[in-house]
């Protein structure tokens, strides 16, 4: 069945420590402005602390037993001094998250660019066996993620620890140890509280995700292959998977939301209790005369003013926990290794005459599964070199073993005498030209389609590329012209005019060697004419490869090639491989037999 992911049983904190040490190098560049928006963040915080020491004093001058001749004068400046402290906390705050709002958007951008460009370095076989939707899913949690912490970490849990220890402070240098002591405690077993149990909601929150990835993955692959679904008439059938995949995310989230219960319980307690016992505290010292009315607000400020952000920060800490979590996986993306690489000083491939060389050539997609065996053969500069054989036999693979898709496992692939190995793949790709059998579009317009083969090309650079396609008259059928969009994947389009869109935006590319992969197996008989004649145009002057399922598209090529298991059994000619009455004359009779039926 469809499956996704894989489960990571690093300890929670080390991957926790190992993600955000990941984020580290994207805020590199920012130095400057994560320094002025901490010092805007310090500012902001001595501004709050400072406000129950005014309204102290503003308390005090307004009580009549603190005035021996109790005449009250407005202590304006104290309350002048309390407007000036709240738009000061306003400001810093204000230019703080400013600062750093590009700070967590850049770094947003560069984290999002990078999983993408790495994504698309990694290797074929990657590709073949990921989840689209799983690996989307990953990407847009993980960005999100990055956001929020970046966000909450310095808007909120560094200048709450700071506000924590100022205000600790204060209390202890001027009021009964006993408020600095019970505040400490309180702080202490509500962050321990808060840890122990948020560490113990992470893996419901893993759960979630891994059962959110896996919908989406089974709702895109589905909806995707939406023909095949209707062809089979298994919507029902989807859908129960689907239901299946909805029903363990609702556990994970329901699990999720009964821990949850369980934190906000303990922290409330926690919370309650250190307040109450604060204001008993305070209460008991007023009436004994160690502390003034004003000292009383002073006291109830400070535990109101620790404990709303110290509240607020136990659901930061569970929401970043939520965030790391959502950010390991897009992380572990960028861990994975290219299994394809460019070697160290790989030069660039310098194209002369187009010579390929396939030299002792073994290879296999598994070590115990060979599917080439020591294979032989040349391509002569400005040929055409045509593979055939049984399914299975290699033919595909050779091209992907020349796109540098995957390295054989001995042997060389030598072009104009170098090894593609030490040239950088980009210049290798570059100078080859591929019309597949399966001719996959952008769903986009179609001239973005065709433009796709080189995005610099000009307007009648697409117009001549269009007509040695034999596309123009297609295009001037459609109410839209080259603006039509073409549907996922080229839906909207036939077979045989998906392939011209594939034979135009390859000449547009215009490369010294072409590969054709069965470009026209596909199509009927009369279509294939019209592309043979559109290839044949294409080939001429070109190194070119053809793999061939239809033998009557290759009696032209210069050299033949007939695979079976993995090993070139003929070699030669149409006309002398038909005389040689081998593999190739057998498999000339049963499809020429079938033309005539």
């Amino acid at each position: 069945m469809r499956g996704y992911g894989q489960h990571d049983d690093s300890p929670a904190g080390e991957l926790s420590f190992r993600t955000l040490k990941s984020l580290l190098p994207f805020l590199a560049d920012f130095r400057g402005r994560i320094i002025i928006a901490l010092l805007c963040l310090v500012a902001a915080k001595l501004a709050t602390v400072a406000l129950p020491f005014v309204l102290k004093g503003v308390v005090d001058d307004l009580d009549p037993s603190q005035v021996e001749d109790a005449v009250l004068i407005l202590p304006l400046a104290l309350l002048i001094a309390y407007g000036v402290l709240r738009f000061a906390n306003t400001l810093f705050s204000e230019l703080r998250d400013t600062l750093f709002g590009r700070v967590t958007e850049r770094a947003m951008r560069h984290i999002g660019l990078r999983v993408f460009s790495h994504l698309h370095a990694l290797e074929l076989n990657y590709h073949l066996n990921r989840n689209t939707g799983g690996v989307a899913r990953d990407i847009e949690r993980g960005v999100s993620g990055v956001g929020f912490i970046l966000r909450f970490m310095v808007f909120n849990i560094i200048p709450t620890i700071l506000e924590v220890a100022l205000v600790i402070g204060l209390l202890l240098m001027r009021y009964n140890p006993w408020f600095a002591l019970i505040m400490l405690i309180a702080v202490v077993v509500y962050v321990t509280y808060s840890i122990k149990v948020t560490e113990w909601r992470t893996e419901y929150i893993r759960e979630a995700n891994r059962a959110d990835s896996q919908s989406n993955t089974r709702a895109i692959d589905s909806l995707i292959n939406y023909e095949t679904v209707k062809y089979f008439n298994n919507e029902a059938f989807e859908a129960r998977h689907y239901d299946t995949d909805l029903e363990a995310w609702e556990s994970a989230r329901r699990k999720n939301r009964l821990s949850l219960f369980a934190l906000n319980g303990g922290q409330a307690l926690i919370i309650g209790c250190a307040m109450t016992a604060m204001l008993i505290l305070a209460a008991s010292e007023v009436v004994a005369g160690n502390m003034t009315l004003g000292d009383f607000v002073l006291v109830n400020a400070f535990t109101v003013q620790l404990f709303m952000p110290l509240n607020f920060l136990g659901f930061v800490y569970r929401e970043m926990k939520g965030s790391l979590a959502s950010m390991e996986q897009m992380f572990r993306l960028l861990e994975i290794k290219p299994g394809i690489s460019d070697v160290e000083d790989a030069e660039v491939l310098k194209l002369s005459a187009g010579r390929i060389e396939f030299r002792d050539l073994d290879f296999g997609y598994r070590p115990d599964r060979p599917i080439l065996k020591q294979l032989n053969f040349t391509v002569e500069a400005g040929t055409k070199l045509a593979v055939v054989g049984d399914s299975g036999a290699g033919k595909s693979t050779l091209v992907k073993l020349l796109y540098r898709f995957y390295d054989p496992t001995s042997g060389q692939i030598l072009i104009d005498g170098q090894d593609i190995r030490q040239c950088t793949q980009a210049s290798v790709r570059a100078n080859i030209g591929i019309v597949p059998q399966d001719t996959v579009l952008f769903n986009t317009t179609l001239g973005e389609n065709i433009r796709y083969g080189r995005t610099d090309a000009t307007d009648e650079e697409i117009a001549e590329v269009i007509a040695m396609a034999h596309l123009d008259i297609f295009i001037k059928a459609l109410p839209e012209g080259l603006d039509t969009l073409v549907g996922e994947r080229g839906l909207k389009l036939s077979g045989g005019e998906k392939q011209r869109v594939a034979i135009a935006r390859t000449l547009l590319k215009n490369p010294g060697i072409l590969v054709f992969d069965e470009a026209t197996s596909s199509l009927d008989s009369k279509v294939e004419r019209s592309i043979v004649d559109a290839l044949n145009a294409m080939a001429t002057g070109r190194t070119t490869i053809v793999i061939a399922h239809r033998l009557s598209t290759i009696v032209d090529a210069d050299v033949i090639l007939v695979m079976r298991n993995g090993r070139i059994v003929e070699r030669g000619t149409h006309a002398t491989l038909l005389s040689t009455d081998g593999v190739y004359s057998e498999l000339w009779r049963t499809q020429d037999a079938a033309r005539a039926q």
